[in-house]
Order: C-alpha cells, then structure tokens, then sequence
C-alpha cells in the first residue's frame, strides 16, 4: 500500500470495496451518494487520509474516516484497514438491519395455476371445510 498526498474518491472507494467495479463508484459519486467531510463529492474529488466520508451503498450507510490512501485493490481484509468505521454508523446499520429481520416476509407469487393444496388451502380459508 503506496500512501500518497490524495488519490481521486472513486478509485479510493473502489479500493476499499465499497463498490464491486470503479464504474458503480463512479455512478454513486455522481447520484450523491458520497459526501466528503459535509460535502458531496464528485468522482474527481480528492481523499486525503483523515478525511469523513458518508457513503450509501447496497450494505447500508457507512460513515468512515480515511487511515490510508491507496488505489490498489486488494483483499476484504487489507480493504478493512483503509478506513475506520465510527461507532454511530455501526450501531445505526445494525438497527436498520434489525428492523428489516423483524418486517413480515410475504411468500412470493407463483406462475400458473394453484396447486391441489394451495386449492385445499383456500377452501379452509373461506371455510368450506
């Protein structure tokens, strides 16, 4: 890992395997969902180690200080130690993750008609046995 003066968001939060391709992280940049220190970042904008960033991702809403700069994509784990993830955005992505356990889950439609028991079921349902 090379530290440098600063090195462009996108490549930073690609690196750090917030985003799966540098394209997404790009994409996410410009749809304003990555602020820098208050501000919301451009994909050119440069990331300097000690800086606040408040990204949205598919994982929830990440709220990390930069500890390196690099732009070499590596494992999960080198990827953890570019960053440090603050304790209120650790305990807001578990209660939004717990919230979403205890929301009922609803049985997907199927194609085509019902089976003899979805038939049997629907009879119990309106009573008919």
């Amino acid at each position: 890992m090379e530290s440098m003066d600063g090195i462009r968001i996108d490549k930073w939060l690609w690196a750090a395997r917030f985003f799966k391709t540098r394209s997404i992280s790009q994409k996410a940049c410009e749809l304003g969902r990555i602020e820098a220190n208050g501000t919301e970042a451009k994909p050119s904008r440069d990331v300097k180690v000690g800086d606040m960033l408040r990204i949205k991702n598919e994982g929830g809403e990440f709220t990390v200080e930069v500890l390196v700069v690099s732009e070499m994509r590596g494992s999960a784990a080198v990827a953890q130690t570019m960053y440090r993830e603050t304790e209120a955005s650790r305990a807001a992505r578990a209660k939004v993750a717990e919230e979403r356990k205890l929301m009922p889950q609803f049985e997907a439609f199927r194609d085509g008609k019902p089976s003899k028991r979805d038939r049997r079921d629907l009879g119990k349902l309106r009573g008919r046995y």
